[in-house]
């Protein structure tokens, strides 16, 4: 492997200027070190995975430059891989950069890239799909989806709103949760399995959560009134949320997250993209990813 060698891999479509804006001091730091950077652009999540993939087989350290979508796109093409993964925190959220201590100033990053060594952290595996941070249910991939849809706001704005009108309009869904064999019935708000203790945009989720454990937290987060349930949302800020009675944290490699409720369709999110409807398995493939991180 040459470590002088990269290639990012951008997605020009979603959040692109911020990307290259990102991306540009980084390079020229990089190749005033002397090192060859080459940069791609992907047309989708799909062309930017073969794009990764060619990088790795041509021996360069493969970049993924964006938010968590293009980070967990690029990361998941290279799990169960010897391929080197890098991450360039240009999105609304980083949660599984800020998980990891990776900088985000040009100058730290620059020098972790050209010196640090490959960290193996654990991925997920949803549905046969790689995921690097997390796999949720519930109110907050509804908030997701709203926040995907919104064109006149951008950032965490879009996904405040978003939030908002999931909450808002939420009815409690009754799930089944089976990890590692126990099953349990819960009536609530949401089901996460997390890799990574951020996600949603800063959000510490997960604050035990670990990505080289070999275990997934599942949090589950019950029924509860909305004015409650709106000051556990605040209290995500700082993890405070999983001392409630309202929040219960188990640990496994696998988890399936159903629902019971008849004719109910739930969407499933994963590192901020949504690519399908419940049910959803998730399973830990531990050290799956060789990644430059503190």
């Amino acid at each position: 492997m040459n470590f002088r060698a990269f290639t990012a891999v951008v997605n020009p479509t979603a959040g692109g200027s911020a990307s290259a804006a990102t991306l540009r001091p980084l390079a020229r730091l990089l190749r005033e070190a002397g090192a060859e950077v080459a940069v791609e652009y992907s047309r989708g999540l799909e062309h930017a995975t073969a794009l990764a993939r060619g990088a790795a087989a041509a021996g360069h350290v493969v970049l993924g430059v964006g938010g968590d979508g293009m980070v967990g796109c690029v990361g998941g093409a290279l799990a169960g891989t010897d391929a080197v993964f890098g991450i360039v925190p240009a999105g609304r959220g980083n949660d599984f950069a800020r998980q990891l201590g990776v900088p985000g100033d040009p100058a730290g990053l620059a020098a972790l890239l050209l010196e640090g060594e490959p960290r193996a952290v654990d991925t997920i595996e949803a549905n046969g799909v790689p995921v690097l941070g997390s796999v949720y249910a519930g109110v907050d991939a509804v908030a997701n989806d709203n926040a995907n849809k919104t064109r006149l706001l951008h950032g965490s704005a879009a996904y405040y709103v978003g939030a908002l009108r999931a909450i808002l309009t939420w009815r409690p869904a009754d799930y089944r949760i089976t990890v590692d064999g126990q099953v349990y019935e819960r009536r609530g708000y949401s089901v996460i399995a997390a890799n990574s203790g951020y996600y949603g945009f800063g959000r510490h989720i997960a604050p035990d959560a670990r990505v080289d454990d070999g275990l997934l937290d599942v949090v589950m987060i019950k029924h509860a009134p909305k004015p409650l349930f709106f000051k556990v949302m605040r209290e995500l800020e700082d993890g405070s949320h999983v001392g409630r009675a309202q929040v219960e944290v188990v640990r496994g490699r696998e988890v399936r997250i159903e629902l019971t409720t008849p004719g109910r369709i739930l969407p499933y999110g994963a590192d901020g993209e949504l690519p399908g409807e419940l049910p959803v398995t998730a399973k830990v493939m531990p050290g799956a990813l060789r990644v430059l991180a503190p």
